[in-house]
């Protein structure tokens, strides 16, 4: 699909393509700050888990490419000259093909990944490697839940029948929920006061979440300080080769001009 049906038809025809892997905040900022140059352009691709996603400007791509391989055919059809993964910081398989996809293709690749969160003073953080140790470790820090980590990691969690959860998702989950369970369907951005609520009103005594980082939905972290909560921390998953990254779309435009330079 096009965001914008009229383009100006005297623009000159762009001489270069890119990708971006987003459904981020720093991916449509991304689009948003290429579009603005007239000699390329930018196609965004979506995962299409999002029922109504935010859309970022410039062609948008839903759905997936099967796998690195269909993602390096769709690279050379499309003529794509670079390609910027600006995918959630969680979305391992994503990232690993976008790495050998753009290898196949020749096509050089860049990481935007905006920083992780940092614990500050009076911070109750307890950090585990992966879903299933916070799954293990949940019940030795409360009975009463506020679990932030997206509906596809929530089966993961409905075993523990001996604590209640609270469980905000965008979208709601395929199958059922059972009664310790409350489905609370929103999205950020969210605000301290606003978060401290919502802890309060629930008796909430643990937060349950992942390192995504960034100011989106930081709120329920400070809420969590100032009320004592231990926070479980799930720590993004580390690739086995680390790609080119940069955590700043101003550093990924420079990126941009040096590869695909105007003139």
């Amino acid at each position: 699909m096009t965001i914008d049906d009229h383009p100006d038809r005297t623009s000159p025809e762009p001489r270069w393509r890119l990708l971006v892997l987003g459904g981020t905040a720093e991916a449509r900022a991304l689009a948003a700050a290429v579009t603005a140059r007239p000699d390329v352009a930018v196609v965004s691709s979506l995962a299409g888990r999002v029922a109504d996603p935010r859309l970022p400007v410039g062609e948008v791509r839903i759905g997936g490419f099967g796998g690195a391989t269909g993602l390096a055919r769709w690279l050379a059809a499309h003529r794509i000259d670079a390609v910027v993964d600006a995918t959630h910081p969680y979305a391992a398989r994503m990232r690993v093909s976008g790495i050998e996809a753009a290898a196949q293709a020749g096509v050089p690749h860049l990481r935007l990944e905006r920083p992780g969160w940092t614990a500050q003073p009076g911070d109750r953080w307890h950090r585990v490697p992966d879903l299933a140790a916070a799954v293990a470790a949940v019940p030795t820090l409360g009975r009463r839940v506020l679990l932030t980590t997206g509906r596809q990691s929530l089966a993961a969690f409905v075993p523990l029948t001996g604590l209640w959860f609270l469980a905000r998702v965008v979208d709601a989950p395929d199958d059922p929920v059972p009664a310790h369970v409350r489905l609370l369907r929103s999205r950020g951005p969210y605000t301290v006061d606003g978060e401290t609520a919502l802890i309060r009103e629930h008796r909430i005594d643990v937060l349950v979440t992942k390192d995504s980082g960034g100011a989106l939905t930081e709120a329920k972290l400070t809420a969590a300080r100032r009320l004592g909560l231990p926070v479980l921390m799930i720590d993004r998953p580390a690739p086995a080769t680390p790609p080119a990254t940069v955590t700043t779309v101003d550093e990924a435009v420079r990126w941009l001009d040096r590869r695909l330079p105007t003139g």
